[in-house]
């Protein structure tokens, strides 16, 4: 009878062998294209490389790639508008939690630049504290195309404790699809301190938890 290392071998050996195959098979591929086909294959790849640089540089000129404070309410509509993924952060200058967040939420914004970063003091935002019902600061609101559809409350989500990683958060972002993410959405970078509080991602916009409208209607 096998043993379970001689198994875990042979699965391990077929996996390398298919890999190998497939691999064969594209470059066989590729040996049989004209020069016609290899050029328009190399005018795809340079099309693509052209408009993802074009997005780039356009993310950046709306503000992405920095974590910013913005001053007030009527910023945070406005900013919502016009990105599609973002993560705002409110706080208030007496809760040192809030500087952690800072600290990470600064790295991420760098490393993230397809979502914008903001932080807004909640003490200058009484309409979209009574909105989005904040009861814990510091608090992430997360949106996507203008509605708030998740958010982080304190640090009860990332292992209950001041000393989790930036990849903790960065996962916990990528659970609710704010930001691009290659690692597994199903597992947390560390399994040292693992979050207590069940994912759901819930829809909600900045009006109230469960309303559907547009965060850029400041209407009751």
């Amino acid at each position: 009878m096998e043993s379970q290392q001689q198994i875990i071998a042979k699965v391990l050996e077929q996996s390398a062998k298919l890999i190998e195959d497939q691999v064969d098979a594209h470059l066989r591929e590729l040996d049989q294209l004209g020069e016609e086909e290899l050029d328009k294959l190399r005018e795809k790849r340079l099309e693509a490389l052209k408009k993802a640089q074009k997005q780039k540089q356009e993310w950046l000129a709306n503000g992405h790639g920095e974590y910013r404070e913005i001053p007030s309410e009527k910023d945070f509509f406005n900013e919502a508008k016009v990105s599609k993924k973002m993560v705002c952060h409110f706080y208030n200058g007496s809760t040192s939690k809030c500087q952690t967040f800072d600290k990470h939420l600064a790295i991420l914004a760098k490393k993230h630049i397809e979502t914008k970063f903001l932080k807004l003091n909640v003490e200058k935002a009484p309409f979209l504290s009574q909105r989005l019902r904040l009861k814990t600061i510091p608090t992430l609101a997360l949106l996507i195309d203008g509605k708030t559809t998740d958010y982080v409350a304190g640090f009860s989500d990332l292992g209950n404790t001041d000393e989790f990683s930036t990849e903790m958060l960065e996962w916990r972002l990528a659970r609710s699809d704010v930001i691009n993410y290659t690692g597994d959405r199903l597992k947390p970078p560390s399994q040292t301190q693992k979050p207590t509080s069940i994912f759901k991602r819930v829809e909600k916009t900045i009006r109230g938890r469960g309303n559907d409208s547009d965060s850029g209607s400041e209407d009751d």
